[in-house]
């Protein structure tokens, strides 16, 4: 088991150390998204919802087609890829890096490889399902994607994705604050009132 845990920790530390080579010119943009993202200051969640509430009216706007959006989205990746890197030591002065920020960026790597072994972990699990238990597998899929087709039928496409990039966007603030964890918190707790308040009828 401990020989495992060994090769799964040095797989992870192996990972995390390429990701950051491959990152590094993006680290000082990567740094400072990370700060707009953790809410280091009061007005940042402000500044996110209103960014992404202009960028999606400016959609809603042009109305442009799919292809026209998926062109000019793989546009703006590949400027950004040969700008980023030559542009981003100007602007930050990565010369200024301090062991905090070295530190930092390590652990955003770190956590980047860790979701995408979570998301990979997921999938397996899919797959195992399917070959295990199949009709299961069948209902369960099935349902979540007819209450997905359902949704996208009540609610306006552009609309439901605006909601879902705000909601991720402010889910590391969230986390940070402990705002998620609260609200978790006080939803349990009245269920726990609830399943009490039957048990005690049900006497």
């Amino acid at each position: 088991m401990a020989e495992g845990d060994n090769k799964s920790a040095n797989l992870l530390a192996q990972e995390t150390a390429q990701l950051e080579e491959q990152l590094q010119g993006w680290g000082e943009v990567i740094l400072a998204g990370d700060q707009v993202l953790r809410w280091e200051k009061p007005w940042f969640p402000g500044a996110l919802l209103g960014a992404t509430t202009v960028l999606f009216m400016l959609i809603y706007y042009l109305d442009p087609s799919v292809l026209t959006g998926v062109s000019c989205s793989v546009m703006i990746l590949c400027l950004a890829d040969y700008l980023v890197p030559t542009l981003a030591p100007r602007v930050f002065g990565s010369n200024k890096w301090t062991t905090e920020q070295q530190q930092r960026f390590h652990e955003i790597c770190g956590n980047l490889v860790r979701s995408q072994h979570s998301v990979a972990g997921w999938w397996k699990r899919l797959f195992t399902l399917k070959e295990e238990k199949p009709k299961m597998y069948f209902l369960s899929v099935i349902s979540s994607l007819v209450v997905v087709a359902w949704i996208g039928q009540q609610v306006h496409n552009l609309f439901l994705t605006y909601l879902i990039v705000s909601f991720l966007l402010l889910l590391p603030g969230l986390n940070q604050h402990g705002i998620i964890t609260k609200y978790a918190g006080m939803v349990k707790r009245e269920i726990n009132k609830l399943l009490k308040q039957k048990e005690k009828k049900n006497e």
